[in-house]
């Protein structure tokens, strides 16, 4: 489906969605609980959607409502195969997981999941007597344990969501462990992973993110939580605001716990030179000068797309570093910014030997943005179209995986869209 995006006035607020990465780490524990277990402000992102299923299909208890959900945890899987989507967080925290039972089971991918490395996750777990079986390195994989615990070794250069499922796993394995993990990216989502495992009664130490002591035996306690909003939407709606608030855009919702590695995006926006203040429940964002800033995304490939099309709009070029995080995502995303920003008439160079994106500013040309399949490319296609000229974005539903009130909520402010 298409959607032209016109230049708009927004103004009034805007409330960030509820975050998926919290919430999918939420499902993962409650899974795991000996109880009963509440999720609150639940998120409605596709991802969500299929944790909830894999968690059904792994044993747990599920009653849906319109703002909280009841899981009744326990591994006691119910079906063979399990379906993650397109959720690479899905499919790397919950093949450890299933990993925990004896029996064989498949899980699933769909979409552009299919085609992303899970090399890791089998050099990680087979020498500790879990069978593991790739389909030429990528998903459907076939997983049997069961998973006993000991030491592991993980590499962390492509992505921390496979050290995310084994957090979660190894404290409910019989015996102790130990994780040694090398050149760890996205240190914030461990982080955030540990604030959920201590939150629920899960002990374990780490030495500086490369290696973490898990007692095993371990018994995860039922709780009662909030999904925090989600930064990485969050990202989108105060580069937005920053753009074309008139005057002023608020984003409510975004707090600071737990750890999220996109609210780095407001230590970007404000040395860009964006006017951003703390209000009683969120920020406000006032439209004003903009110039080229530096900025390392190592950490954070999430704020590529946001800050790119930030970046457009500023004076004198921008950098952006920790390009090769951007390869395995739901596109490649360092070559299909620099292909549909081109057709928008702005430059962005890719330098993989500095390992940076560099864009320089320019007039938006009118032009049709392929969204690659990939939700937070749409997203930035969407920003280029609201600040600077009519924008025929290709493929809006891929907002689903993550924000599908995306077009619905920029609409409530005053945006301009309408049918291609």
């Amino acid at each position: 489906m298409n959607l032209i995006v016109r230049p708009s006035a927004l103004s009034g607020r805007l409330v960030a969605p509820a975050s998926k990465s919290h919430m999918q780490r939420l499902i993962a524990a409650a899974l795991l609980a000996d109880g009963e277990c509440w999720i609150r402000n639940p998120s409605d992102a596709a991802d969500c959607w299929a944790a909830l299923s894999v968690a059904a299909g792994l044993g747990a208890d599920i009653e849906v409502g319109s703002n909280a959900i009841r899981v009744v945890g326990g591994l006691q899987p119910r079906s063979k195969t399990l379906d993650l989507g397109e959720s690479g967080l899905g499919m790397r925290m919950f093949s450890p997981i299933a990993a925990l039972h004896d029996g064989s089971l498949t899980l699933e991918a769909q979409g552009t999941l299919q085609h992303r490395p899970m090399d890791a996750m089998a050099e990680a777990l087979s020498p500790a007597g879990v069978n593991v079986v790739l389909t030429d390195g990528h998903a459907p994989i076939q997983i049997q344990g069961p998973l006993k615990g000991g030491e592991f070794r993980l590499d962390g250069s492509l992505s921390s969501q496979f050290l995310t499922g084994m957090l979660m796993a190894l404290p409910a394995a019989p015996e102790d462990s130990v994780v040694h993990v090398d050149n760890l990216k996205s240190r914030p989502y461990v982080d955030m992973t540990m604030d959920v495992l201590q939150a629920v009664g899960i002990a374990l130490q780490h030495d500086n993110h490369t290696r973490f002591e898990i007692p095993g035996g371990q018994s995860f306690s039922p709780f009662d939580h909030t999904v925090a909003g989600d930064w990485s939407a969050g990202a989108f709606l105060l580069t937005i605001a920053a753009l074309a608030g008139d005057p002023f855009l608020e984003v409510d919702g975004l707090g600071n716990t737990p750890t999220q590695a996109d609210q780095a995006v407001t230590g970007a926006l404000l040395y860009s030179g964006a006017k951003m203040m703390r209000t009683e429940s969120g920020i406000r964002v006032d439209r004003g000068r903009r110039k080229g800033f530096r900025f390392d995304a190592t950490h954070c490939p999430d704020l590529f797309p946001p800050l790119a099309a930030y970046a457009a709009f500023c004076t004198g070029k921008t950098t952006l570093t920790g390009l090769h995080r951007l390869q395995h995502k739901e596109s490649n995303r360092g070559e299909a910014i620099a292909t549909e920003f081109a057709k928008a008439g702005i430059r962005v160079d890719l330098l993989p030997e500095e390992d940076a994106m560099v864009i320089h500013p320019g007039t938006v040309q009118p032009a049709t943005f392929d969204g690659h399949g990939d939700h937070r490319m749409v997203m930035a296609g969407t920003v280029l179209g609201l600040a600077g000229a009519p924008m025929e974005i290709v493929g809006i539903e891929a907002v689903e995986k993550s924000y599908p009130a995306f077009f619905d909520d920029l609409s409530e402010v005053g945006a301009d869209f309408g049918r291609a």
